[in-house]
């Protein structure tokens, strides 16, 4: 098993350890500050909207605080797509970074942009083909963790 994984290292020579060295030295610093206050700031803006259009669903439709938040997360996919398809979300997804990947607002950016980019390709094989690889995992995944946690419940409803 050794001789495997000695075998699959690559060597470095002395050329492309240099050129490895070259560019690191040229490579600019990464903010990492700026990074978080901006994602921090653009996250908490996206979440301050959130909170804000729920309690507009509490107080002026009447809803609850456990029913206002299926209208709200259906407004900022909206709001998410609508941005998306204007070109809005990108430019504020490349100031902000992270923060812009809030997860509703994020996965609906990540599905309008693939719908974007592959519809000359057709409705079906490039819109929908296209936005079912990004979303595919999403489900599959949901769906596998629903099972495990709905098989957990049942067994501790049986036991306890």
């Amino acid at each position: 098993m050794r001789e495997f994984t000695k075998s699959k290292q690559k060597k470095v020579t002395a050329v492309q350890l240099e050129y490895q060295t070259l560019a690191k030295s040229l490579e600019p610093p990464r903010p990492v500050l700026r990074n978080c206050y901006r994602a921090f700031i653009a996250g908490g803006a996206i979440c301050f909207l959130g909170e804000a259009l729920m309690k507009m669903f509490q107080t002026y439709f009447g809803f609850t605080e456990q029913t206002a938040g299926n209208p709200t997360v259906a407004v900022l996919i909206l709001l998410s797509a609508i941005l998306t398809s204007l070109g809005v979300y990108d430019k504020l997804a490349q100031w902000a970074g992270a923060g812009s990947a809030v997860p509703v607002t994020g996965f609906a950016n990540s599905l309008c942009s693939a719908a974007i980019e592959h519809k000359r390709e057709g409705l079906v094989l490039g819109t929908g083909g296209n936005m079912f690889k990004l979303a595919g995992s999403v489900i599959v995944f949901g769906t596998v963790a629903a099972f495990a946690v709905g098989m957990i419940h049942w067994i501790i409803g049986i036991k306890g």
